[in-house]
């Protein structure tokens, strides 16, 4: 059979068993070992074993767990309530303080946590009923802690960035580079929106908050310094050149453990436990979806599914933009309905080489499929940001959720195209540090 019709059937096979319920990893698995069975012959599942574990011989791959235990060593604490109600105090008196402190606050969190989901739960919980309370719209309540909780896979240290750099080959250190401009840029266009909405829907008066006395803003600050050093620090122990990522991620990890108990005071062996369990359980799911992922990869090579897509594309007499618009579009819909890291190990491998012959930087475009991801966590279906708020908020309707969550999406949108029009957002900062890529 044709490569191309084998790969088509087998993009319609492959969504239909992850649609089936089955787990990532797992449906990636099924669909390899039978197409290979099918069209390769039994004699090409030999290797299987030896890909899968092969391609968690990566020390590189050390650095996921140590950043998840960093997240959820935050997580445990009531670190997301403090970074809020600090830049609460410290900026009530700036026009529209309240909403700038949720997003910065879901901002700080995300870079710490690295989760979408717990910075939602850990801003919102204290976010959306004092945004409510004050007047804002419960459209702006709601959709700026889901969409801020979406940072935290594009500013570093980011798991996401991890996982792409693992699956292309990139370096992850400038992949975090990439992330910093282009994530402060969707804070500042968040940040915007939420303030003009605010503005027009004639809630003015909610722009503007209590006042602290000095002695209330300097006395939160103990609380969470200690976090926001630890991210200053992981980035320069990276980029300074003293240790590497997976060294550097077993450092903040241990450091925000300590953190967590010294300030937090999370003595409990239950507690840490527990920390140390789910960190287990999520580094698990993410390295065995690597794994999968890996079969994935040599399935679509093995039966010149890959090769065959990139030389037809190179066929082709199109725009480069219009590839790039096409390429977004694909991304698009994958995130509406897969996780990021599953989306990033099936689809990356077989984009990049498809983007670099076009003439794109790869971390550029590593910056652009990580933006696609997090328009994902705030649209159905499965949109999970959006469950987690409602879970929050009962009270309002996923409808006004949703709504309230669609101009961030433009938000994102207007950053893609920004980030097309001046690609230096993404590759300036990485070329000033550590200089041209090779």
């Amino acid at each position: 059979m044709d490569p191309l019709s084998l790969g088509l059937i087998l993009a319609v096979v492959t969504v239909l068993v992850l649609f089936s319920g089955v787990s990532v990893a797992v449906g990636l698995l099924i669909v390899s070992a039978g197409f290979l069975l099918i069209f390769d012959g039994a004699r090409s599942l030999q290797l299987l074993p030896e890909i899968f574990f092969g391609k968690l011989d990566n020390f590189a791959l050390l650095s996921i767990p140590m950043f998840i235990i960093m997240g959820a060593s935050i997580a445990s604490t009531r670190a997301g309530a403090d970074l809020y109600e600090a830049l609460d105090r410290w900026l009530t008196r700036v026009p529209g303080g309240l909403v700038i402190s949720n997003l910065g606050a879901c901002a700080l969190f995300a870079a710490m946590s690295g989760s979408s989901p717990a910075t939602c739960a850990a801003i919102g919980k204290m976010g959306i009923p004092e945004m409510r309370k004050r007047g804002y719209p419960d459209g702006v309540a709601t959709g700026s802690i889901a969409a801020g909780g979406t940072l935290g896979i594009l500013i570093p240290p980011s798991v996401t960035m991890i996982v792409y750099g693992i699956a292309t080959e990139t370096s992850i250190g400038r992949l975090f580079l990439a992330g910093v401009i282009p994530g402060l840029l969707l804070v500042s266009l968040f940040m915007l929106w939420a303030l003009y909405d605010t503005w027009r829907s004639g809630s003015a008066d909610a722009l503007s908050g209590r006042s602290f006395s000095w002695k209330e803003r300097f006395e939160i600050l103990p609380r969470v310094l200690p976090f926001i050093a630890i991210i200053l620090g992981v980035l320069y122990a990276m980029y300074g050149g003293l240790a590497t990522p997976s060294e550097t991620a077993a450092i903040g990890a241990l450091l925000c453990l300590l953190v967590a108990i010294i300030i937090y005071k999370l003595w409990s062996p239950k507690l840490l436990w527990d920390v140390l369990r789910d960190s287990t359980r999520e580094s698990v799911m993410i390295l065995f979806i690597i794994a999968a992922a890996g079969v994935f990869s040599y399935m679509l090579s093995s039966l010149f599914i890959t090769q065959s897509i990139a030389a037809w594309i190179g066929t082709l007499d199109v725009n480069p933009w219009v590839l790039m618009f096409a390429i977004n579009i694909f991304l698009l819909v994958a995130g509406f309905f897969l996780p990021p890291v599953a989306v990033i190990l099936m689809a990356a491998p077989i984009l990049l080489p498809i983007v670099i012959s076009a003439g794109f930087d790869p971390y550029w475009f590593a910056v652009i499929l990580t933006i696609n991801m997090e328009i994902g966590l705030i649209t159905p279906p499965v949109g999970l940001n959006l469950y987690v708020i409602n879970g929050i908020a009962p009270e309002i309707s996923l409808r006004t959720i949703l709504v309230g969550s669609l101009p961030f999406v433009a938000c994102m949108v207007i950053a893609i195209l920004l980030l097309c029009l001046f690609p230096d957002l993404a590759t300036w900062l990485p070329n000033y540090v550590m200089g041209e890529a090779v």
